[in-house]
Parts: structure tokens; sequence; C-alpha cells
């Protein structure tokens, strides 16, 4: 095949251009805010535009970033549980359901997750994730340490 074959089209996605609004602009906009640690300046972008389409993926890993962030836990293992059944490879939505599910010490819970995210990914972080739920799980007797392999 032709590197250069143009028989599949290549979309830009959407320009933005100030005061204009669609989920374009809040998906930007509550990543920035997410990204300087802002969970709810990001959520109040985030839910008119989740209203006006409440199936947009995108917009729903950030709602469950911001809960994150947030230390809103419950409301975001919903989110993310929600996210992996419609997507089981999302590798990002399902660490995050690890994580979440480990910073409420449910330890045994998390770790599948998190052990197939670091397998879909290879990310050091991911499996340093995996392999520090194993240690808390061996250091509170739900699993011996020759058992973790």
């Amino acid at each position: 095949m032709d590197m250069y074959d143009d028989s599949t089209p290549v979309t830009a996605p959407p320009v933005v251009f100030p005061g204009q609004r669609g989920p374009e602009t809040a998906y930007r906009a509550a990543h920035d805010l997410l990204s300087r640690r802002a969970p709810r300046e990001a959520l109040e972008l985030l839910e008119p535009a989740l209203e006006k389409e409440p199936g947009n993926t995108g917009l729903r890993a950030l709602r469950a970033w911001a809960y994150l962030i947030g230390a809103r836990l419950t409301r975001a293992e919903d989110e993310l549980r929600a996210l992996v059944e419609e997507n089981p490879d999302d590798d990002w939505a399902r660490h995050a359901l690890g994580r979440s599910l480990e910073r409420q010490s449910r330890l045994k819970e998390a770790l599948p997750h998190l052990r197939l995210a670091a397998a879909m990914t290879g990310d050091p972080e991911h499996e340093l994730a995996v392999l520090r739920v194993e240690r808390r799980m061996a250091e509170r007797g739900e699993k011996g340490f020759d058992d973790l392999v």
C-alpha cells in the first residue's frame, strides 16, 4: 500500500474560536482546568455540555477525572465503571477505575483493573500501581508475598 494513498480522508479536529460554545470548547477548557487541578471549575463547564450530549465519552472521561481529583471517589467509580463497560479496551478508564477503587481501600477489586491496564499499555506507572496494590494487600494479610506472582 502506498504511504501517500489518499483514499482514506484525514480529518482535522474542528476549529474552535473564542466565545464559541459546544462540546469541543467544553472539552478543551475542562481539560486545561483539570491539568491545573481545578476540578470544581471543570465540572461547571462539563455538566451543561453533558446535558446536551450525555453519551459523549470524552466529556464523561473528563468528568470522571474531575471526580478523581476532587476525591469524589464513588462518583468517579460509577462513571468509570460505565465507561469500562461500554469500552472494555479503554486503558485510561480501566486504570482510573483501579485507582479509584485503590483510593477507597478496595484493593482486591482494584487489582484486576490495574493489572489489565498495565498489560494493555506497558506503562511503568501502571505497572507501579499494580506493585503498590499487591504490596498493600500482602501487608494487610490479604495475600502472601509469595502469592503475588
